[in-house]
């Protein structure tokens, strides 16, 4: 079985599972096409499916198409012909886009300590949260 997303306009509108051979009688009228991805990938690693781990072995992704298009399709992932990869909605305006993950990416890190953090888009940095903002 693998996933495939239907895209219509570089957008994702829906997911599903199916062999390959099913695509071979399955008429759709709807416009759009549908694109194999891989729901273990994520930042163009690959996941061990049981142990949810970067696999050790990742030449695994040269041998599936899907697996090579960065990130699983989700409903509203864009998906970039020229990067032929599946790109998740852009959580903030001020984050880039790594072409090498096809990933969102602040621009400013996230501090490295032990404390929790959010982005703020109006400071465009992160805020610590403190105990009495979580509850």
């Amino acid at each position: 079985m693998g996933h495939y997303a239907k895209v219509q306009n570089n957008i994702v509108t829906r997911t599903i599972v199916a062999e390959a051979k099913f695509f071979e009688n399955f008429v759709d009228t709807s416009p759009g096409q549908w694109i194999k991805t891989s729901y273990n990938i994520l930042g163009g690693v690959y996941y061990d499916p049981e142990t949810k781990q970067p696999a050790e072995d990742q030449s695994i992704i040269k041998y599936d198409e899907g697996r090579q298009r960065k990130n699983y399709a989700g409903v509203n992932y864009i998906y970039d012909k020229s990067l032929d990869a599946f790109i998740p909605p852009r959580p903030f305006d001020s984050w880039i886009l790594n072409e090498n993950t096809c990933l969102w990416e602040p621009p400013i890190a996230r501090p490295d300590d032990d404390n929790d953090y959010r982005w703020d888009e109006e400071i465009v940095n992160w805020v610590k949260i403190a105990e009495t903002d979580q509850s």
